[in-house]
């Protein structure tokens, strides 16, 4: 715990000005931002006696250990300041709302030649429009099937599309009348444009011209005799007004607006938006938080328009926005808002009439989805927290292992060997934190052995990173040869055993291995996003605020298996001089939970929850594992004596399996015959030619499930 006033700036170092700034921890993380009209007085408000600051206050001004800040001009720039930096560095203190990008929307794809008609969920993207979010998919494809009866917009994917030109048929939309068929020339690009305007006009509120318009039709063609078309009319015209009704008019002034609504108690707050649109309710979202820093109903209203807004333009931003307290500079957010619709936006809180009747409807949706989340999470916290704690009195823990990672190996009959790490804290998966590695330390099967590799790689990483920011502190080496288990041929000798114990006092990493530069990474460790075959990347810079990899230490380590592999488990930690990180393994045979040393298992009761939670972390482990392995032996099956010949592009490879068939033809054709294919010189066919000399054909692979064999066909693989 850090004295605040240890890094408290000279009150005359700070400017007067309005600024964002950013308290950072004893790592260089940001841990939280904020802004202000005058720096001066807000972090001056930080630097009082801790019993006066909130609880909440007092927590991040002790964690911290460092602030800073960054001056601009208008309180608007502070504000999107702020936001990009919230969205950056996901700071532990501020208010976050988890993203709703899991909301359907219904969009239309402006963007395209043909625009199409979907449903999308995720990022936003430009040229595309969207109406909602919707509370359900099937909510959407309802409006869409009555709405195609008038505006026979195209739905169909690209592969569809492309298809239906190809055979000059359209799809069954096109012939039952709910798709105008551009696919096969029915109507032109321009007229199909129209029909996905207008659709988009309907959408957005704008139904009045159309209904009257397909009455005046029907009248017209009634009077005409042509009853079947007025017949058709009269349906059109009724399917648009069932897809009106499907969202009750709200607001008689057929207004633009969003409605934000807050429910809040000491620890959490629900936050509601209810999108109007044409004076009919669009869309309806919203988010649960936990308040991690001391802010007031204000403050999470403003929270939320930079999370609503903070990436939206143009209709997006409503005309009006009414909220149930202004933020503490209302002018300052009014103006970003209007940056961003481009146009003057209305931040307000209603009144009087049938607004503010809707803001109560939209309150009490805050508070049912405040209740109903406070629900679920104390069955799921208690049930959580009686797993952890039913694990560590079953280990002999101190405390409960908030942080756990598991570790499994996969191969298939010792090829592809690889390993995963994945992560759970508070008893949840931690999907940012899961890593791959590829065992590169020897070849063939050996699980025991690959273990023991990746348990040392990941925290010779971690390791790397207290070294880089000083947390531990070397002490003389000792005389003489230093206690501790033998360790395998080719592994590294055990470094220099540090003062104390734990994670502040951690041994510095050993010594790197042969061909590795010191302080240098272990190879292997790349992160799971990382491609097959590319150079690590560089760790983040040291002050960049953002989390490290391997940075942090688990309480427990687990590992899929029996005692061998947690004896390797202990004993790579072991040689690392890491005495304070608990190790554990999980056989499938019986369940049984293995520690080191321990002759016998640990047996936990079937219906125990720290059983359940460990056979989870466990699956997980195998499941991120098995899915690289399968991804790394497919390519490896994909690869062919092509992929060696310098030069030789994709194209040319597609040109030579397309001249001879197959690979088998083409490894058995002559020089003479392969210079014969389009755009193939001699010194290429000779390049080719010598490839496949050098490439061995392999035996013929085998289907176990059918016995069949395996020929090739196309670009070496296998089908």
């Amino acid at each position: 715990m850090a004295d605040p006033s240890s890094y408290r700036p000279k009150p005359g170092q700070i400017p007067d000005s309005p600024g964002v700034y950013k308290f950072r921890d004893e790592h260089r993380r940001v841990i939280y931002v904020g802004k202000a009209k005058n720096l001066r007085q807000r972090l001056a408000n930080y630097f009082q006696d801790l019993a006066g600051l909130h609880p909440r206050t007092r927590t991040m001004v002790t964690t911290a250990a460092s602030v800073e800040w960054t001056v601009v001009s208008t309180e608007v720039e502070a504000l999107q300041l702020e936001y990009s930096w919230i969205k950056e560095f996901d700071p532990r203190f501020n208010v976050k709302y988890r993203d709703d990008k899991s909301y359907p929307y219904l969009a239309v794809t402006l963007n395209e030649e043909f625009p199409r008609v979907q449903v999308m969920r995720g990022a936003k993207k430009k040229g595309v429009r969207y109406f909602g979010p919707y509370g359900h998919a099937w909510a959407i494809r309802e409006t869409v099937d009555l709405m195609l009866r008038v505006f026979p917009v195209r739905t169909c994917s690209a592969g569809v599309f492309k298809n239906a030109e190809r055979t000059g048929r359209p799809c069954l939309l096109g012939y039952i009348g709910k798709c105008s068929a551009p696919c096969v020339g029915r109507v032109s690009p321009e007229e199909h444009r129209d029909l996905a305007e207008e659709f988009c006009d309907f959408m957005a509120g704008r139904t009045g011209t159309y209904i009257r318009r397909l009455e005046k039709d029907m009248m017209q063609a009634a009077e005409e005799m042509e009853y079947e078309r007025a017949a058709r009319l009269r349906d059109d015209a009724g399917a648009l007004k069932r897809a009106m009704e499907k969202s009750a008019v709200v607001l008689a002034d057929a207004t633009d607006a969003d409605l934000i609504a807050v429910a809040e108690d000491e620890l959490e707050a629900a936050v509601q938006i209810f999108h109007v649109r044409g004076g009919r309710v669009r869309g309806q979202r919203g988010w649960v938080t936990d308040k991690v820093e001391a802010v007031d109903t204000a403050g999470l209203v403003e929270h939320a328009l930079q999370q609503l807004y903070g990436e939206e333009t143009g209709d997006s931003v409503p005309k009006e926005v009414l909220v149930p307290a202004l933020p503490e500079d209302p002018d300052a957010v009014s103006q970003w808002l209007a940056g961003r619709r481009g146009s003057q936006v209305s931040l307000r809180i209603p009144q009087r009439g049938d607004k503010k009747d809707l803001m109560v409807t939209v309150q009490r949706n805050a508070q049912q989805a405040l209740g109903l989340h406070k629900t679920k999470r104390a069955s799921d916290l208690t049930t959580r927290s009686r797993a952890l704690e039913e694990i560590a009195e079953a280990l002999g823990l101190d405390t409960a292992p908030l942080r756990v990672e598991c570790f499994d190996i996969s191969h298939l009959q010792g090829d592809d060997v690889v390993a995963s790490m994945v992560v759970f804290e508070d008893g949840l998966a931690r999907k940012s934190e899961y890593r791959r590695f590829q065992i590169k330390g020897f070849e063939g099967q050996d699980d025991v052995r690959s273990m023991h590799e990746v348990i040392g790689r990941r925290f010779k990483r971690y390791l790397h990173e207290k070294e880089r920011t000083g947390e531990w502190e070397e002490t003389p080496a000792p005389t003489g040869p230093v206690p501790g288990p033998s360790a395998p041929t080719g592994s590294a000798p055990a470094p220099t055993q540090p003062t104390g114990s734990g994670p502040a006092s951690t041994a510095p990493p050993a010594p790197a291995p042969a061909g590795l530069a010191p302080g240098e990474p272990a190879p292997g460790a790349e992160a799971s996003a990382a491609p097959e075959g590319a150079a690590v990347q560089e760790e983040p810079r040291e002050d960049d605020g953002r989390p490290k990899r391997f940075a942090y230490p688990p309480q427990l380590v687990v590992v899929d298996g029996g005692q061998p592999q947690v004896a390797a488990a202990k004993r790579a930690l072991d040689e690392l001089g890491i005495d304070d990180i608990a190790v554990c393994g999980l056989a499938k045979r019986l369940e049984e939970v293995w520690l080191p040393d321990d002759d016998d298992p640990v047996v936990l009761p079937r219906s125990s929850e720290g059983l359940y939670l460990l056979q989870r972390i466990r699956d997980e482990a195998h499941r991120f594992a098995i899915t690289y392995q399968r991804a790394k032996r497919a390519k490896r099956i994909r690869s062919s004596p092509l992929d060696d010949v310098p030069g030789l592009g994709d194209t040319r490879k597609q040109a030579l399996i397309k001249h001879f068939g197959s690979v088998k033809k083409l490894r058995q054709a002559t020089i003479d015959e392969i210079c014969e294919v389009p755009g193939i010189g001699r010194r290429t066919a000779e390049s080719v030619a010598v490839a496949f000399a050098a490439a061995a054909p392999a035996a013929p692979a085998v289907n176990t499930a059918t016995g069949e064999i395996i020929e090739e066909d196309d670009g070496g693989s296998r089908t």
